[in-house]
């Protein structure tokens, strides 16, 4: 009986000794500094409730690269423009590779074979991206679905003509334009009603869900033999969100399946998609990946520029002289916007204090690697704060304050080459969608700001508007009042 219990004991205990043993492993260079590590939890204490404002503060204790521990993984930070540069320039083949979160629903071999989680390396993930760089994001593309964009924008301008002087959601009018150019990029349709801008959106809830499942600190990454347990439920939520998407376009893809395939005058992108022979399930992972990626960073970077430039009346001022002075028509024509240095001027401050993605995505390392004279083991999971690499004092004067004139005689931008300035990434792993992110922001601003004056609702505490210029999420309802100008 003695012996049986000390088998038991020795079976339970044994993991733990070796999760304990392997948590004091040595390099050389050590590892980046950072906050004491517990023996099997790590750092779980401090990540739990920990988002890139609280990253940014902690790194200013251990350094621009800083080391936690989740659970049985490393994480590294990168928070400074140098650290940035290794990661993104210097070792970008290194971290190439994507951390895959386990709430994600799809075995391996499909991650590799048909999304965007796949390592950048890999074929398949080249010809993804080729494939979405030719029919989506590239010159060609782009000009061709100019005249979507524009009948969108004024879809949303007239809605709001008519809401005069009344109180708006400003926020659902966005998210339903921006989503309705995808869609139209997409299948050449609507899905989303303006005229339901004062109920809830089931479309957005569905992206929400999915976001959700994908960002909520989950047991299973920090222990990966858990992972088949799921113990949260954030795999099955994943899993059920993509179901209820799917469901919004797989009629149309059964539809256009029917038609004959050939030289059709106006393809869409499910048109490339089928003519390049992709099957229903590839189709939806690939714009289940695209619509979730892109909608809810679009739409942000729109409603943050709103919140600051209502927060801003100079600002707003001095934008509509410079829309005064470039339109004097019934539409803001797209294509003149590159002439508008103001405009880019307050897009380029809000990324850079609102980065869509603050922390970006995670990157992997492929091998363990040297990083500021520090040892990256292999597969660690790599951050990039994006967030307080904008708001640096060493680099930007009055980091907190919103200033578009720095971007005025500034050559710096947000393609990637810069690394005090990261909004969207940078090397292989850079946001595919920033050619049409550079499109439609601008766009939407412009006609906002050109065609209609805003004022808060009155009565309205302003320092809830403070609350969404401090955080990632709109955690009130960005209401304001239009007025009508042109």
């Amino acid at each position: 009986m003695a012996e049986d219990h000390f088998f038991m004991l020795s079976f339970l205990v044994l993991p733990f000794l070796y999760l304990i043993f392997k948590s004091f492993k040595s390099y050389n260079p050590p590892l980046p500094p950072g906050p004491f590590p517990w023996p099997v939890l790590g750092n779980l204490y401090y990540i739990k409730t920990m988002d890139y404002v609280s990253l940014a503060t902690l790194a200013t204790k251990h350094g621009p690269l800083m080391l936690l521990r989740e659970g049985m993984q490393y994480l590294v930070i990168g928070s400074s423009s140098v650290a940035a540069t290794e990661i993104l320039k210097m070792k970008d083949r290194v971290f190439s590779a994507r951390t895959v979160p386990s709430s994600v629903p799809l075995t391996r071999s499909e991650i590799d074979q048909l999304s965007f989680w796949a390592d950048a390396l890999s074929d398949n993930f080249k010809n993804l991206r080729a494939m979405c760089r030719a029919e989506l994001f590239s010159s060609k593309a782009l000009e061709s679905q100019a005249h979507l964009r524009e009948k969108k924008i004024m879809e949303m301008v007239e809605f709001l003509k008519g809401k005069d002087g009344l109180v708006v959601n400003i926020e659902k009018c966005v998210y339903a334009a921006v989503f309705n150019m995808f869609s139209n990029a997409f299948f050449s349709r609507d899905f989303i009603r303006l005229e339901n801008e004062s109920s809830d959106n089931p479309v957005k809830d569905i992206l929400r869900g999915i976001i959700g499942a994908l960002i909520t600190p989950n047991l299973s990454d920090a222990y990966p033999f858990l992972s088949k347990l799921d113990l949260q439920g954030l795999r099955k939520k994943h899993r059920e969100m993509s179901v209820r998407i799917h469901a919004l376009w797989e009629p149309i893809v059964k539809e256009r399946r029917k038609r004959p395939r050939g030289n059709l005058s106006n393809q869409d992108f499910l048109d490339a998609l089928l003519d390049n022979g992709f099957t229903d399930y590839q189709i939806n992972k690939l714009l289940e990946e695209l619509v979730t990626a892109g909608i809810d960073t679009t739409t942000s970077t729109i409603n943050r520029t709103m919140v600051e430039l209502v927060n801003n009346p100079e600002s707003m001022k001095k934008l509509q002289e410079e829309l005064d002075t470039e339109f004097n028509q019934d539409f803001v024509r797209t294509s003149n916007l590159v002439q508008l240095p103001y405009l880019r001027a307050c897009v380029k401050e809000t990324l850079r204090l609102h980065p869509p993605a603050p922390l970006l995505l995670s990157h992997r390392a492929l091998e363990t690697c040297q990083v500021m004279n520090y040892t990256v083991p292999k597969n660690a999971r790599v951050l990039v704060n994006v967030w307080a690499i904008g708001r640096d004092p060493s680099t930007w004067d009055g980091p907190s304050e919103y200033r578009p004139n720095r971007f005025l005689d500034s050559a710096l931008d947000f393609k990637g080459n810069d690394f005090e300035f990261l909004p969207f990434g940078a090397g292989r792993r850079i946001c595919p969608g920033l050619p049409m992110a550079t499109k439609i922001v601008p766009a939407i601003i412009a006609s906002l700001v050109y065609f209609l004056d805003w004022s808060l609702p009155h009565g309205n505490d302003p320092a809830i508007y403070e609350k969404l210029r401090a955080t990632s999420k709109m955690i009130e309802p960005l209401l304001l009042i239009p007025k009508f100008r042109k």
